[in-house]
């Protein structure tokens, strides 16, 4: 669920979008849109609203979704009545919100989030805040078509009207989904300079959707890109959620590549894939993604701390490279890398430490897949981030074939018993040492205490 999208205009009260209203009504036998397909719990919502004399419509991407055959996880309403109007209606609501004030009313797990249409100017009440450009509270109540206007895209600003079934359209998005488009509503610049988070939202709705990003939104986000670092960096950090662990990532970073995008959010991950002329790095960045994408295809769960050790990888591998020329150890350039390329993200994106963490832990645990000394074996088997580190080795192959052999043993290892394991270790080295000519290493024999079964008798 999300906030409508607001158009954040200038102090004097400028409305920034001015694009013409035309409203178009597309009945029901013309779009795709069944009550079946809708959750019952926002169908309720919509027709209470009815009933009570109120304007109700579900709105936004879940009309969108609805369009396109896709099957939304959030169902928004958008109405004439006021918070305070629906809480009276629901008595499963909540109140939330200081700059969108919104009502929640709750069904179990799921709630629908009820918005009351915002208007486009200033009325003087005190319920429109401008801080440095941005907007921090705006609760200025007006009608459904100030509140079409103020949406980000066009494919989002559709309402099902729950009164005749009809999808009431007033800035062409019909014709936009139609035609597989991301379109902005008013002009690109101005709105990405409104909140630069636009354009991750145009890079993510296009992947996500399988649209074209319509040519004159697309063309400033190049030059606008690195209004990206104005961006709060908690906001960005959801934003990269939604963009790679959303079933789209592959899409969604393709896309920030295109646009200059990514090297923003990830410098140092960008110049290391710039550097890398064999292109590895990115090959395997590719293949996580898709590995990623496919889980959440199937269903299954996807870890923060995995996509960041992904996508931060190059950056990882780029520093430490750097250090070892210095002459810093190995395992020490190891730490120092993590620590750096860390810290320098959290300028960009911050990334909380219940997750940044277990990334480090990941890189660092790959280098201890090339030992086969038993202690430090058992160890890395018993690590908490063994799992996920191996699955990270495993992509590494995409990289470079010479982690296969490790791949191979570590494989065995976890489906061996302690004594398997133990024997195949003793057998590693005696192997390697006749390799070398030495003599294999005896095995030594734990005395056993006076007394204890099989032990000898005490003289």
């Amino acid at each position: 669920m999300g906030n409508p999208e607001t158009s954040t205009g200038s102090a004097n009260i400028i409305p920034s979008v001015t694009t013409p209203i035309s409203l178009r009504v597309i009945p029901r036998d013309q779009h795709t849109i069944s009550r079946k397909d809708i959750s019952p719990n926002a169908v309720r919502v919509l027709y209470r609203l009815r009933d009570a004399g109120f304007g109700a419509y579900l709105v936004g991407g879940a009309v969108r979704d609805l369009l396109v055959n896709g099957h939304p996880k959030d169902f928004d309403v958008a109405t004439d009545a006021t918070p305070e109007q629906v809480k009276q209606l629901f008595r499963n609501c909540r109140l939330i919100g200081r700059r969108f004030r919104l009502a929640h009313v709750v069904f179990g797990r799921e709630i629908i989030e009820v918005a009351t249409f915002r208007a486009n100017i200033d009325d003087g009440s005190g319920d429109r805040e401008m801080e440095n450009g941005m907007l921090v509270r705006d609760n200025v109540y007006g009608s459904i078509e100030d509140d079409a206007i103020r949406r980000d895209f066009t494919c989002n600003a559709l309402y099902y009207a729950i009164e005749d079934f009809s999808v009431r359209d007033y800035t062409g998005g019909f014709e936009d989904v139609q035609a597989r488009l991301m379109k902005l509503i008013g002009d690109p610049e101005q709105r990405y300079r409104e909140d630069p988070v636009r354009m991750l939202r145009a890079v993510r709705l296009a992947g996500k959707l399988g649209f074209q990003i319509e040519e004159k939104t697309a063309a400033p986000i190049p030059q606008l890109a690195n209004l990206l670092n104005e961006a709060a960096p908690a906001r960005l950090f959801e934003e990269v959620l939604k963009l790679f662990l959303g079933g789209h990532g592959v899409a969604s970073f393709e896309g920030l590549e295109r646009y200059g995008l990514f090297d923003v959010m990830f410098p140092e991950s960008g110049k290391a894939l710039r550097s890398n002329r064999s292109g590895a790095l990115r090959r395997m960045l590719i293949e996580g993604l898709a590995n990623t994408d496919q889980r959440v295809a199937n269903d299954e769960p996807v870890s923060p701390s995995f996509l960041f050790a992904l996508l931060l990888w190059p950056a990882f591998c780029r520093t430490q490279a750097t250090l070892l020329k210095q002459g810093v150890a190995e395992e020490e350039a190891q730490r120092r890398a993590a620590d750096r390329v860390t810290l320098h993200q959290l300028t960009t994106i911050a990334l909380p430490r219940r997750f940044s963490l277990p990334m480090q832990e990941i890189w660092l645990l790959q280098a201890r897949f090339g030992s086969r000394q038993r202690k430090r074996v058992f160890r890395t088997l018993t690590h908490p981030r063994f799992r996920a580190a191996f699955d990270f080795l495993i992509l590494r192959q995409v990289a470079s074939s010479e982690h296969a052999g490790d791949v191979a043993f570590w494989r065995d290892a976890q489906q061996q018993s302690g004594r398997e394991l133990e024997s195949a270790l003793d057998d590693l080295h005696t192997h390697d040492a006749e390799e070398v000519g030495e003599e294999p290493r005896k095995r030594r024999r734990r005395r056993r205490r006076p007394g204890a079964p099989g032990a000898p008798a005490a003289e």
